[in-house]
């Protein structure tokens, strides 16, 4: 790589990273954060669930980091051209390139499933050991391959269009990415509910009872348009606690775990209905589609540069299937870096419902309470290092929440 392609990977990384900063900067919510108070996590977790947590946690992270860099090292080993077999057999699929390119794309995310599933089943099993999973090993696998099958799908379509839009627009090819870029994010934000969730769970409308007059009745007091709310049958995998919304438009929805369900008090509940009704309130869906529209086209520059200059390191020609593990290590270098970015945004995004849910519910001990237990259930570490909160956290750490939630009862408020 000469000293005029390095200099355009790094100003295309730097304007990227730049870019993807002014967006959070701009879509950060308006309704205000309560700055926490000083809490002690000892004072609400003891020696036996913190030392569970983390040491489920290390480990967790630790297969993550070895997941990452296993996957990294094929893509890189292949985009250099090696093995010599591997490279063959891409070649070969040049003579038809879009079509070859989907089946190398498909290909090329078997292989790196396959790759990383001892780390995958490692996972797994630690969940199990310590409590969280609840599936046995043939159902876990089952959801895995449910799952690479889906990846190997969007992977054959996605290799696809960029070797077509290679093809057509050449280095110009980010600029019509952008677009299908953020046309794929509107349709999977709008279809997944009703097209890929079903496939790994049941959800059905949340049954008339106290939990959803509660549900209800908190809507009609922050005015806020619900859609529907669902139950899904979560348990049949994990003991965790959760609920969250998605959706666009017809397919918006609340979803409620039936764990959380049958498993926290009442005040609780209505402290995580009031947290997902914020996001409804505050659009945080298209929020995050927002920086995504902001962050993408820069992002798939540097992918562009990085990745044909790899491509041609390793001996491939621009446009064939060959140039595949190349963009493929460029782009989820790209997508890392800026998910750290976009986590800054989620965790103020998350401050911003807690706050919300607070001004609802008026009752900060129910919110105490609600990030206790999902801590516990979790086997979550409520504490954890702020590299890896900056890194890997997509809310605030759990003695944070408690803080503020503390510091809402003594009279502070966003």
């Amino acid at each position: 790589m000469g000293r005029s392609g390095l200099w355009r990977v790094g100003v295309a990384a730097v304007a990227a990273v730049i870019v993807a900063e002014a967006g959070v900067w701009l879509l950060r919510p308006r309704e205000g954060e309560i700055e926490p108070a000083t809490v002690r996590e000892d004072d609400y977790f003891s020696d036996a669930q913190l030392e569970r947590a983390r040491d489920y946690q290390g480990g967790q992270r630790a297969l993550l980091v070895g997941t990452i860099a296993l996957q990294g090292g094929v893509l890189l080993v292949l985009a250099l051209g090696r093995p010599r077999a591997a490279r063959r057999a891409l070649d070969s699929l040049g003579r038809r390139p879009v079509l070859g390119a989907a089946a190398a794309g498909a290909g090329l995310a078997l292989t790196l499933s396959v790759a990383v599933l001892p780390l995958q089943v490692a996972a797994h099993e630690r969940a199990v050991d310590v409590g969280l999973s609840t599936q046995g090993f043939g159902a876990w696998l089952a959801d895995y391959g449910k799952q690479g099958a889906i990846g190997v799908a969007l992977a054959a379509g996605g290799a696809a269009l960029l070797i077509a839009l290679l093809r057509r627009f050449g280095r110009l090819w980010w600029i019509p990415a952008t677009g299908a870029v953020i046309a794929i994010e509107v349709v999977f934000a709008w279809l997944a509910p009703v097209l890929l969730a079903p496939l790994f769970n049941r959800f059905e409308p949340l049954p008339e009872g106290r939990a959803r007059e509660a549900v209800l009745d908190l809507g009609r007091r922050a005015g806020v348009e619900i859609g529907e709310v669902y139950r899904v049958d979560a348990s049949r995998r994990s003991t965790a606690l959760n609920a969250y919304v998605d959706g666009l438009g017809p397919t918006k929805r609340v979803v409620l775990y039936d764990n959380l369900l049958q498993g926290v008090e009442r005040p609780a509940l209505r402290s995580v209905v009031a947290h997902e009704l914020a996001h409804v309130e505050h659009r945080d869906i298209l929020r995050g589609m927002a920086w995504v529209a902001l962050a993408a086209p820069l992002a798939l520059l540097f992918a562009g540069e990085l990745g044909g200059r790899l491509a041609r390191r390793g001996g491939a020609m621009r446009g064939t299937p060959g140039v595949l593990p190349a963009y493929a290590l460029a782009l989820a270098l790209a997508v890392s870096v800026l998910g750290v970015i976009g986590n800054q945004l989620s965790r103020q995004v998350e401050a911003s419902a807690d706050a919300f849910a607070l001004e609802l519910t008026g009752d900060p001990e129910a919110l105490i309470d609600l990030q206790r237990r999902l801590a516990v259930a979790n086997v979550g570490d409520p504490d954890p290092p702020g590299i890896v909160t900056t890194l890997l956290r997509t809310h605030p750490p759990t003695i944070d929440r408690i803080g503020a939630a503390v510091a809402w009862s003594e009279g502070e408020r966003p």
